[in-house]
């Protein structure tokens, strides 16, 4: 690949670290001209490298990376429609937009991700019960194919490529465009209802008893609790906070606070169950019971993209962002598996988010799909981790869940099958349009998805 420069890759959990041959290309025409003087077996599109595991990696293949393809293309008012390149992140978008009252459908923890792999990924929210995952609100996107043909898809064109390359963790080809609805906002503000849950059978009643009248909800959850205190929460659900709540000057406008910077890897043994139930604790009881207060848009949505580099928190080694979904009939016994064996390992999670999850998007191996989903940050300290994921992914299956292939790491390729029931049909879809399997990544490989 020209220009290539080789390099040492990872993603958000800084776990696994691979090389690669790296290339950012300025314009469509260096990145055709990357595409077409590959001298590497494969590669694959790389954004802000916020998913967790393998899935943006590709060992001694190639990664283009996509950050500075991001050009505003159009935007409709009347439809409230925006086209923009694949490599504009969502901080970009809220930088322009939000200012004029428009804020994005669906976004996840973090702003720092970009629109294609939002699509990659078919990213999800708080408000995934209420408006389902990115894909949803997608109209189309053009893809570039390893022939070097580029096609529009859609729910009209294109259809099977467009239902697998959303989800599809960037194998069907490289996303060039995407046109998606915004949504109208009267300000930048959020009325949260904060609410503690003594365990996790009461934060699944809150939950269920009022999905429809919250459109945002998510509670943190404490990992470490057990017996009558298992999956103690603090729930926080909201709504988009209107002019008559907001007595701001410019309610559209936010002053960004002082961001904070960690420049060292923390020594591993910060992050243990003692600092971490400490922590909990803490969290848990400087909540009120019941309680309202109206907050900006980045502390409700991105409360660590405040802190840079906080994945250094977790020392050397990283750490695994493990998250699975489980249907509505067993979400309280898969939820309560798993945290029974979290609290009882030696292990913990830094962060425990459970939320509600709507219907399924479509897309083939996109993963949410209606129940609750539990997401846990967990530092690697020792190989044992790996088994205990392991036994984490037999619970999962055993009740009818899924594991979020953009925080994967570890997932065996038997247990993958079992989760994603139209694989086989991605695979079909996979080798018509990319018969050499020239996108490909280190978990495509992992996960058998590609042979080599």
């Amino acid at each position: 690949m020209n220009g290539a420069k080789k390099q040492k890759m990872s993603g958000w959990g800084r776990y696994p670290v691979q090389e690669s041959y790296v290339v950012r290309p300025e314009n469509y025409d260096q990145l055709r001209e990357s595409a077409s003087s590959l001298s590497l077996k494969s590669y694959l599109a790389y954004g802000m490298g916020r998913s967790y595991g393998d899935s943006p990696l590709n060992k001694d293949g190639g990664l283009i990376i996509t950050t500075k393809l991001n050009h505003f293309i159009s935007f409709d008012e009347q439809t409230l429609t925006l086209e923009c390149e694949a490599g504009v992140s969502f901080e970009e978008i809220l930088d322009v937009f939000l200012p004029k009252g428009y804020f994005l459908p669906v976004t996840p923890g973090t702003k720092f991700i970009t629109v294609g792999g939002a699509i990659a990924n078919d990213v999800h929210g708080k408000n995934h019960h209420i408006d389902g995952a990115f894909s949803q609100h997608l109209l189309d996107f053009t893809l570039l194919l390893a022939s070097g043909e580029v096609l529009r898809c859609s729910r009209d064109e294109n259809v099977e490529l467009f239902w697998a390359t959303i989800g599809g963790i960037g194998l069907t080809g490289i996303i060039l465009t995407a046109k998606f609805y915004l949504i109208p906002i009267e300000t930048a503000y959020y009325d949260v209802h904060y609410q503690q849950a003594r365990n996790l059978d009461e934060a699944l009643r809150l939950f269920n008893e009022s999905d429809d009248q919250y459109r945002y909800s998510v509670a943190w959850i404490d990992c470490l609790a057990k017996g009558s205190s298992l999956g103690r929460s603090v729930l926080m659900r909201g709504n988009h906070a209107n002019l008559a709540t907001v007595k701001k000057r410019d309610p559209l406008q936010i002053l960004h606070k002082t961001k904070l910077s960690i420049p060292i890897d923390f020594p591993s043994f910060i992050l243990n169950k003692l600092t971490i139930k400490s922590f909990n604790s803490l969290y848990y009881n400087i909540h009120p019971k019941d309680s309202h207060k109206i907050v900006g848009y980045d502390s409700f949505f991105y409360p660590l993209d405040s802190i840079h580099q906080w994945n250094r928190m977790y020392g050397k080694k990283g750490f695994v962002q493990y998250q699975a979904v489980f249907p509505p009939e067993t979400s309280h016994q898969g939820l309560t598996e798993m945290l029974e064996c979290l609290s009882s390992s030696n292990r913990a999670s830094f962060l425990a988010v459970l939320k509600s999850s709507g219907a399924e998007s479509g897309g083939l191996l996109s993963f949410p799909k209606k129940g609750y989903t539990l997401a846990l940050d967990i530092p690697i300290n020792n190989d044992a981790i790996f088994s205990f994921l392991y036994s984490l992914d037999e619970i999962v299956i055993r009740h009818g869940g899924r594991v979020y292939l953009a925080k994967d790491s570890t997932l065996a390729p038997e247990h993958f099958a079992a989760m994603y029931p139209s694989l086989e049909r991605f695979k079909q879809i996979k080798n018509r349009v990319d018969p050499d399997h020239v996108f490909s990544s280190s978990m495509a490989r992992r996960l058998r998805i590609v042979e080599g």
